[in-house]
């Protein structure tokens, strides 16, 4: 039996027991400043250290950090500072995919040697697939006071629960736990980011959360506020109406309905009309074709309302660095009505939830606060010209009823972690720091932690 590497008591890799959230953040900044410069932790790599990463998980430092068990749980738990200081990774399965020379690609080491070349920042690993959700309790506590949480990708699809029987973790279980990590963005609390196929649970999440939401207020708010006539029929009024185009809106592709309301199995997540696994570049998101549902104007309006009121990393990295080249490694994808509804429902729910907080915060409707206040759709991709996946990456937005102001998760359905090549570091050595620096993936996976961590 291998010997287990022993956990660090430290933060931080290369300057141990310094690094801190301020120097994480100074770092990610850093590397974002330009294209050119060299790393500001220069002096502290070691040639042996740097290149030297052919092991897996658990095999060394700083790749020790693996929960695997509740023990492993309660063991990280008992050590705070081990996880506030670390970016937590989630593995829904052993591996993303395999690449075009049969490699099995386990992306989240990718993600591990990327943070902590780049920022010193520590990565704690929970591979779902071996381990299950282990105490849900525990788990969302280490989870919520994180660094941040990556959400990684997988082969299982979406779209076939079956595909998951050879893991520990169920498709509903990782529905279960994509819908706590949506509703337990709070002040101070971990952002997360939902890869590929973190990104399609995370939109199956949104669907199942808006019609627990309007089941429960429609069930109980007569109750609830009962001497608040005016709050609670509008109230009702806005889940009504949630539920009737839930119920009702279609899914499209090239002019075929492949999905009809909220209850069809592939109305958030449909299988993609070019499958894609390679190299994609990403487009501002527009919408201009022909919809059958007259309520698709109404829901393109409140899209375009939410993309003016929050400034977009990634539309700007758009508009402002240059054409982003990026990685795509799944078939299935996001449906864009999916995601216009959702967003529409969340900012109707927001507002119409606003007047009655008092009595409603005091409730079991409680959670419903905890709720985005809206989603954007953030871009799409092309390959050699044609549009290929229209929700390419979705920025979810909290505004905050207390403070007015406003925290961010996001999901991609591309890799941005990934390199064309489509390898692990540990197999293909970690490119040079003036190459990260050129990577239009990396460069947006670190601006999406950067932006995140600001808030």
């Amino acid at each position: 039996m291998k010997k287990a590497v022993a956990w660090r008591d430290h933060s931080g890799f290369y300057r141990p027991g310094k690094s801190s959230f301020k120097s994480i953040q100074t770092l990610f900044s850093e590397f974002l400043r330009d294209r050119h410069s060299p790393s500001l932790l220069q002096e502290y790599y070691k040639e042996d250290e740097v290149y030297a990463i052919d092991f897996n998980w658990g095999d060394s430092v700083p790749l020790e950090r693996v929960i695997s068990s509740t023990s492993d749980l309660t063991n990280l738990i008992s050590n705070p500072f081990s996880f506030n200081q670390s970016i937590c990774i989630l593995e829904p399965s052993e591996h993303v995919g395999h690449n075009t020379i049969g490699e099995p690609v386990r992306a989240s080491i990718n993600v591990a040697w990327l943070v902590q070349n780049i920022a010193d920042c520590d990565s704690i690993v929970f591979p779902l697939w071996k381990s299950g959700l282990m105490d849900r309790k525990q788990l969302a506590y280490v989870l919520s006071s994180s660094l941040a949480v990556v959400f990684e990708g997988g082969f299982p699809t979406v779209r076939d629960s079956t595909s998951f029987v050879d893991t520990k973790c169920s498709h509903a279980d990782l529905l279960d736990l994509s819908e706590e990590l949506i509703v337990s963005r709070r002040l101070r609390s971990a952002p997360a980011i939902f890869i590929c196929l973190g990104h399609q649970l995370a939109a199956q999440a949104h669907i199942r959360l808006l019609k627990k939401a309007v089941n429960e207020i429609l069930n109980s708010i007569d109750v609830i506020l009962f001497s608040k006539t005016n709050s609670r029929e509008s109230l009702k009024q806005v889940c009504k109406r949630i539920k009737a185009v839930g119920e009702k809106l279609r899914v499209v592709k090239n002019g075929r309905t492949v999905a009809t309301g909220w209850n069809d199995l592939e109305f958030a997540v449909g299988i993609n009309e070019v499958p894609e696994a390679g190299h994609c570049e990403i487009i501002h998101y527009d919408k201009s074709d022909f919809h059958p549902d007259k309520e698709m104007a109404e829901l393109l309006t409140a899209q375009a309302i939410t993309a003016e009121e929050y400034d977009g990393v990634i539309e700007e990295s758009i508009s402002h660095e240059k054409d982003l080249n990026i990685v795509m490694f799944h078939t299935d994808e996001v449906n864009e009505e999916a995601i216009l509804f959702a967003n529409w429902a969340y900012r109707n729910l927001y507002q119409a939830l606003l007047p009655a907080r008092k009595e409603l915060i005091l409730s079991d409707l409680s959670w419903l606060f905890n709720l985005p206040s809206s989603i954007e759709i953030l871009c799409s991709t092309t390959a050699e010209g044609k549009l290929c996946t229209e929700v390419a990456a979705t920025c979810i937005n909290y505004r905050d009823y207390d403070t007015r102001q406003t925290r961010r998760s996001f999901t991609c359905q591309f890799h941005p972690e990934l390199r064309d090549d489509l390898r692990e570091f540990s197999k293909s050595g970690i490119p040079a720091f003036s190459d990260l620096k050129q990577d239009d993936g990396i460069r947006l996976l670190i601006r999406l932690l950067h932006d995140s961590l600001m808030e």
